[in-house]
């Protein structure tokens, strides 16, 4: 009797474990986009929920955390304030390990990016402008922005360029 009853909780803990794996491997899935698809992150990713890629739609980019900041920026004449995830946040989230990010825009501008900046700055892939979702013809519907009033290195043409507006597609390399 006492066999059986070992056995069965050895049992018991073997199920309870892979329950618990299983939902670990459930946690670590990438939901997939429900609605129109606004950034697709492809590459050197491990999560994935389209194809070979990471796709989103607005939803799942709100469902990220959320961070502002208020910046000036060569685009407009006053200060405004960026709401978005952290590029850094989407990229562990897909599970990249690439060295460099071309980042593609709707109008087909491209430029590489070092992944680097995403650990070293607060770049933020706003999907509002004082708090306002950004139109196609307002530079959106995303934005990649740097916190450029937070250093005063990032104040210059180099930065301005990676600051891609209808940021569309992020291939990690």
């Amino acid at each position: 009797m006492s066999c059986t009853r070992g056995a069965s909780r050895r049992s018991l803990l073997v199920a309870a474990g892979a329950w618990l794996s299983a939902a670990a491997v459930r946690a670590q899935a990438l939901a997939p986009p429900s609605g129109t698809v606004v950034l697709t992150i492809r590459g050197k990713i491990k999560l994935n929920n389209q194809g070979d890629s990471a796709a989103f739609d607005m939803a799942l980019l709100e469902a990220a955390a959320q961070h502002s900041f208020i910046t000036k920026t060569p685009w407009y004449k006053v200060p405004r304030k960026f709401t978005g995830p952290l590029l850094r946040d989407l990229l562990a989230l897909v599970g990249a390990h690439g060295s460099t990010l071309r980042l593609s825009a709707l109008n087909d501008y491209r430029i590489d990016v070092p992944a680097d900046d995403a650990r070293r700055f607060d770049v933020i892939l706003a999907r509002l402008v004082d708090d306002r979702p950004i139109t196609v013809r307002e530079k959106g519907p995303l934005f990649m922005i740097y916190p450029f009033d937070s250093d005063a290195d990032l104040r210059n043409p180099l930065y301005y360029s990676r600051s891609v507006w209808q940021l569309k597609t992020i291939d990690v390399l």
